[in-house]
C-alpha cells in the first residue's frame, strides 16, 4: 500500500512539475522534454534487462492457446500498454501535451508526439523482457544490478553535475543546444522533439520520420522476439543452480572470464585489496594540503586530486600476482593464456577506477569553474590510467616482489633482500609518467586558454593510453606463459 502511495505521490509531483512550465520559454520546454524523455525510453529498454522478475506476458505462457505467432505477438504488445508505468508515463505526456497546446503546437503533432513516446517505450519494454528470458535469464544477479548501479553513476552523475553547473537564466544554455538537436533525431528522443519543433516553426518531417520508423522496427524485432521464443527451449533450473556462484554466475564461461570472477572476488573480500583502494582517495586528497598552504589558487588545486587518483588506480595492479600468493598454481598448471590471466586481473580495477574517475572529473571541472578544460582533464585521467594499466600488466608477470600473505595484516610487510620491490614500483610509476609527458604538456596549455591543445590533449590521451593498454597486456601475456616455473618458485618462496 505504501508503495502505491508513493507511486502516486511521485506521478503527482511530475505531472505537477510539468504543467509549470506553461510560462517557460520554448526553447527550455524542448529541452526539458527531449532530455527527460530521452532518460525515460532509455530506462524501460535498460530495466528489464536487470531486473529478476518474470515476465508474466511471457509468449511461452501462451504457447497452449494455438494462436498464430503474429496474432499474439499482436496480443501481447497491446497488453503490455496495460501496466502502471505506462499509464504513469501517458499520465505525465499528456500533461506534456497540454503545455505544448499553450505554446501553440499543432494538436496533430502533439497528438503523434504523445502515442509514439508511448508506444515506443511499451514496445522497448516488452522487446527487452523477451531478450532477457532468451539470454539473461541465468546472469542476472545481485552482482549484475551493481554493474547496473555503477553505469548509471557513469551517465547520470556526470550529466547531473553538468547540468546543475548550467546558468539557464530563462533560456537553454548554448551547452545543450547541440545535444538536444542531436537527440531529436534519434529513437530516443525524436517522438518527444516533435511537438516542440512542430511549435518552433522547425521542420519537424524527419524526427516524425525516425519515430514512426523506431515504432515500426520495434514492431518488427518484437514479432521476431515472439517467434524466436516459442521455438527456443527453456533451460529451466539453471538459474537456481547458477545462483550462488557469485562473480562466476555474471562472468563469461572462460579462461578470461573465471580470472576476471576469482580477482573480483578478492578486490571485494581481501582486505589487503580494500586496504590499497581507500588509501588512494586519502592520498589524492592530501596532496592539496601543501598547495594550499603554499598559496595556489583554489580553483587550479581542486584539478590535482583527481589525476593523482588515476595515478594510483592504474598503478595498483602492479604486482597483483604476489597477491595470489601460492594460489597462483590455478592458473598454471591449467595452462591459462597469458592474454586471459592478464585481462581478467584489470577487471576489477576498470569496475572501480572507470566510475570512480567518471564522477569525479567533471566534479573537479566544476569546482574549477571552467568547463573548456573538461575534454583536456578526460585525457590527463585517461593516459594516466590506462598507461599505468598497461605497465602494471606486463610488472606483475616480469617483477613481482612478497607482499603480506593471505589472512595477514595488510599493514606487516615481509622483509625483503633485495632492491626488486622499490624498482619495479618506481620503473611503474616513473614510465606512465613519461609516457604521459606529452598529454600533461597539452592538459598545462589547455590550462593557460589554449582550447586547441585541450582537444589535443583528449584525443592523445585516449590513444597513448589504449595503446600502451594493449601493448602492456600482449608483453606480460608473454612474460607470464613464458615465465610460469618462476612465477610459481616466486610464489612458494615467499
Amino acid at each position: 500500500m505504501s508503495g502505491l502511495v508513493i507511486l502516486v505521490a511521485a506521478t503527482v509531483a511530475a505531472c505537477w512539475a510539468m504543467l509549470t512550465m506553461t510560462d517557460a520559454a520554448t526553447d527550455v520546454v524542448l529541452a526539458v522534454t527531449v532530455l527527460g524523455g530521452s532518460a525515460v525510453t532509455l530506462g524501460f529498454a535498460l530495466a528489464p534487462l536487470v531486473a529478476s522478475a518474470d515476465d508474466p506476458l511471457d509468449p511461452r505462457r501462451f504457447a497452449l492457446f494455438g494462436l498464430p505467432r503474429g496474432r499474439l505477438a499482436a496480443v501481447l504488445a497491446v497488453a503490455g500498454f496495460l501496466s502502471v508505468p505506462i499509464f504513469v508515463l501517458l499520465a505525465v505526456a499528456i500533461c506534456a501535451g497540454v503545455v505544448w497546446n499553450a505554446h501553440g503546437a499543432p494538436f496533430g503533432a502533439t497528438f503523434a508526439g504523445v502515442v509514439l513516446g508511448v508506444v515506443t517505450c511499451g514496445l522497448l519494454a516488452r522487446l527487452c523482457m523477451a531478450l532477457a528470458s532468451m539470454f539473461l535469464r541465468e546472469r542476472r544477479s545481485r552482482e549484475l544490478s551493481g554493474l547496473f548501479v555503477l553505469v548509471v553513476l557513469v551517465v547520470v552523475v556526470p550529466v547531473g553535475v553538468f547540468l546543475s553547473s548550467l546558468e539557464w537564466g530563462g533560456s537553454v544554455p548554448t551547452q545543450l543546444v547541440e545535444a538536444v538537436d542531436a537527440l531529436a533525431l534519434t529513437p530516443l528522443g525524436a517522438a518527444w522533439a516533435l511537438p516542440g519543433i512542430a511549435a518552433s516553426g522547425g521542420d519537424a518531417w524527419l524526427p516524425a520520420l525516425v519515430a514512426v520508423g523506431t515504432v515500426v522496427v520495434l514492431a518488427l524485432l518484437w514479432a521476431w522476439a515472439v517467434r524466436r521464443v516459442l521455438t527456443t527451449t527453456e533451460r529451466p533450473g539453471l538459474g537456481r543452480e547458477r545462483g550462488g556462484l557469485g562473480w562466476f554466475g555474471v562472468a563469461p564461461g572462460t579462461p578470461g572470464g573465471a580470472v576476471a570472477a576469482r580477482s573480483l572476488l578478492y578486490w571485494f573480500g581481501d582486505r589487503r585489496y580494500i586496504v590499497n583502494a581507500l588509501v588512494i582517495p586519502v592520498a589524492a586528497a592530501i596532496t592539496t594540503v601543501p598547495l594550499l598552504i603554499a598559496g595556489v589558487p583554489p580553483e587550479l588545486v581542486a584539478l590535482v586530486p583527481v589525476p593523482f587518483a588515476a595515478l594510483f588506480l592504474g598503478w595498483l595492479p602492479h604486482d597483483d600476482i604476489a597477491y595470489d600468493s601460492t594460489a597462483i598454481w590455478m592458473h598454471i598448471a591449467s595452462g591459462v593464456r597469458g592474454v586471459s590471466d592478464r585481462v581478467g586481473r584489470l577487471v576489477p580495477v576498470l569496475l572501480v577506477g572507470v566510475p570512480l574517475l567518471a564522477v569525479a572529473v567533471p566534479i573537479a571541472v566544476m569546482f574549477h569553474g571552467r568547463w573548456a578544460i573538461l575534454p583536456a582533464m578526460t585525457g590527463v585521467c585517461a593516459v594516466l590510467f590506462l598507461a599505468g594499466l598497461g605497465l602494471s600488466s606486463v610488472a606483475s608477470a616480469v617483477a613481482p616482489y612478497a607482499v603480506s600473505r593471505p589472512g595477514e595484516s595488510p599493514f606487516q610487510q615481509p622483509q625483503r633482500t633485495g632492491a626488486g620491490g622499490a624498482i619495479a614500483q618506481g620503473a611503474v610509476m616513473l614510465g606512465v609518467l613519461a609516457l604521459s609527458a606529452p598529454v600533461l604538456w597539452c592538459g598545462w596549455l589547455a590550462l593557460r586558454g589554449d582550447t586547441a591543445a585541450a582537444t589535443t590533449a583528449l584525443w592523445g590521451g585516449l590513444a597513448i593510453g589504449f595503446g600502451v593498454l594493449v601493448v602492456g597486456i600482449a608483453v606480460g601475456s608473454i612474460a607470464f606463459e613464458r615465465r610460469g616455473g618462476r612465477l610459481m618458485e616466486f610464489a612458494e618462496s615467499t
